[in-house]
């Protein structure tokens, strides 16, 4: 690339700015910036849809193989730069697995003896063989992603673009992901531009860094050590983000707890911070909390002590015994999309005013029961309370007063032509007065950093802007409880923990918040209780980190340890006391008062959730 400028038809300011950056086969770099830096624009650029297919002005030049991508055609371009995008849905054409991964072949009249092998190669690769016939609107969103990873791989192209390719898997489906990535890396046959916030992940295999400024130009480019500790201040303030290894070290390096060099991986801080811990911890069990049990295949009850109770013994109760009415609650739920069984004999209540999380392996019906629960779907049996009224039997407007839904996809959800009128449109709906819905959508672009925007169509936002206006759509109506599927989804690291403390808030002012995420991380700092689904029914309910401590469970929901629990196993630590930055401070520094905004306290019995 040199000189590399694009401002997007309709907008006023560049998306990208006098960008020049050379990517070498064998090479591995990581494009880093804050949402809406340009990180995805670029990506366009590489495979030529920026300009050929994408309306704006574009000057400077970009070459990939030598090929300038401005004046050739796409369809050879895709012979040599693959992209897997943020929204897989966004590159399917057609019906079944097979058909989709075959697509692109036929299209580049690959001799038919050659098709099946490759089809069945890349699927095999990302771990979806046996889903050949499978239909693509059946697939949960991780499996979308891994098949349009597949797809990609299928052409054997040059140049591999990853924007964000495991932000809808589960963690284990991301470490299967990034395995690929790093044979990928060992063959040395591709470029590999890869745009991704689990950095802990992936850093290993990263050879430079790319930093995009806030005004589309190239801030840095250069090692990861240099790019972490020279700049780290900066990328703070920009949003960006980076990995959680290097953050501790800063922040343990500014309480005069670590002196070193900054690690960037896992292994380096391994070794970095071995002399700080003077003997391992003794085996430790999960936190007190009084409520937290793993629950068997089958439909259970429960009992206040946390023991299993054999279905039919006595009724199902929440744990411990609470005078709360349950904000949802289902009760013997069932649910199957046509012969597809999803959701089996499932009981799980969310009590007002609790901050749980749910979590589960990709396709395990998580965003079908937050359908279930919004009234977007009806149970095939079993009832869905809200408030303590079925749900059936409530119009979507009085759903909507005690529920506020944010989708997985944001797109799903978008109604208006421009950003303000999106925030709006509850509220003029519900027949709120002018001066109301013109107060609180103010508001709400402002506090979601969306002011700007104000006038844009919703569907030319990135995908972090997206993200956030689903959610100030949402938050906008101040619903007493809200459902969030991923939320912290295509967020740089300044909104994401800006949205979570902003949950936290609402939660400590006694709303209801059921975050859907597969970020482990959220999980351990910001939720009182979890609940995995997997199986169709909740195999574990109770605080959520009691979760950090099973590992058979994180192995049954495809559920990792966040980065710094991995970190703390490797010390032979007790993990559920150093899953995140605010633990390891306080388990380094006793005297040292960390606020973990979002959380209870340890010990803290109040019922969270039932089944």
């Amino acid at each position: 690339m040199r000189d590399l400028s694009f401002r997007y038809e309709g907008r006023r300011l560049p998306a990208l700015r006098d960008v020049s950056l050379d990517v070498d086969i064998g090479e591995a770099v990581l494009l880093l910036g804050r949402s809406g830096a340009g990180k995805s624009t670029l990506a366009l650029c590489l495979n030529g849809l920026i300009p050929h297919s994408v309306p704006g002005r574009f000057s400077g030049q970009v070459l990939v193989d030598g090929l300038a991508t401005a004046t050739t055609p796409v369809h050879e371009l895709a012979q040599r730069v693959g992209i897997i995008f943020q929204d897989p849905e966004a590159q399917f054409c057609m019906l079944t697995v097979e058909e989709e991964v075959a697509f692109g072949l036929e299209n580049l009249r690959t001799p038919p003896g050659e098709i099946d092998p490759l089809a069945t190669q890349a699927l095999l690769d990302v771990g979806l063989d046996g889903f050949q016939q499978r239909h693509v609107d059946r697939l949960s969103g991780g499996q979308q992603q891994r098949l349009a990873l597949a797809a990609a791989l299928a052409l054997r192209p040059r140049v591999l673009v990853f924007d964000e390719p495991t932000a809808n898997l589960d963690p284990q489906g991301a470490q299967d992901v990034f395995a690929l990535l790093r044979h990928l890396k060992r063959q040395s046959r591709h470029a590999l531009v890869i745009i991704e916030h689990r950095l802990d992940d992936v850093m290993d295999l990263v050879d430079r860094v790319v930093v995009l400024d806030d005004r589309g130009g190239i801030l840095v480019d250069a090692a990861p050590q240099q790019v972490f500790t020279e700049y780290g201040e900066t990328l703070g303030q920009l949003g960006v983000w980076q990995p959680q290894v290097t953050t501790l070290a800063r922040r343990l390096s500014a309480r005069h707890l670590y002196q070193g060099p900054l690690p960037v991986t896992l292994d380096d801080a391994v070794q970095r911070f071995r002399p700080l811990v003077t003997k391992p911890d003794a085996a430790s069990t999960p936190a007190s909390s009084g409520y937290g049990h793993a629950l068997p295949s089958g439909g259970v009850s429960s009992r206040t002590d946390g023991a299993p109770v054999p279905e039919g013994s006595e009724p199902a109760e929440q744990l411990p015994a609470s005078p709360l009415t349950p904000a949802v609650e289902a009760r013997d739920l069932s649910f199957a999309y046509g012969d597809t069984s999803v959701l089996h004999d499932l009981s799980l209540a969310v009590t007002s005013g609790d901050f749980a999380a749910l979590v589960g392996p990709n396709g395990a019906g998580k965003t079908t029961l937050a359908a279930l629960y919004t009234g977007l779907l009806h149970p095939t049996a079993g009832t869905v309370l809200v408030q303590g009224q079925e749900a059936r039997d409530q119009s979507p407007a009085a759903l909507a007063q005690h529920i506020g839904y944010v989708f997985q996809n944001p797109e799903h959800q978008f109604l208006e032509t421009t950003v303000r009128d999106e925030v709006a449109y509850g509220l003029r709906v519900r027949g709120s007065p002018p001066a109301e819905v013109d107060r609180r959508t103010d508001e709400a672009l402002e506090r979601f950093g969306l002011a700007r925007y104000a006038r844009a169509h919703p569907y030319t936002l990135s995908h972090g802007e997206k993200r956030r206006l689903s959610v100030a759509t949402a938050l906008v109506l101040e619903p007493a409880m809200l459902i969030l599927d991923e939320p912290t989804f295509g967020q740089d690291a300044a909104h994401a923990a800006a949205l979570l403390d902003w949950l936290a808030a609402l939660h400590a002012d006694g709303r209801t918040v059921l975050a859907i995420t597969h970020d482990v991380t959220t999980v351990a700092r910001y939720a009182r209780a979890a609940a995995v689904l997997e199986g169709g029914t909740i195999r574990f309910l109770g605080a959520a980190r009691d979760l950090f401590a099973r590992d058979d469970l994180l192995a049954a929901a495809r559920l990792t340890l966040p980065p710094l629990g991995r970190l703390a196993r490797q010390l032979h630590l007790a993990v559920e006391h150093r899953l995140t930055v605010e633990d390891w401070e306080t388990a380094l520094d006793p005297s040292v008062a960390t606020a973990r905004t979002g959380r209870s306290d340890e010990g803290h019995t109040e019922s969270c959730v039932g089944v």
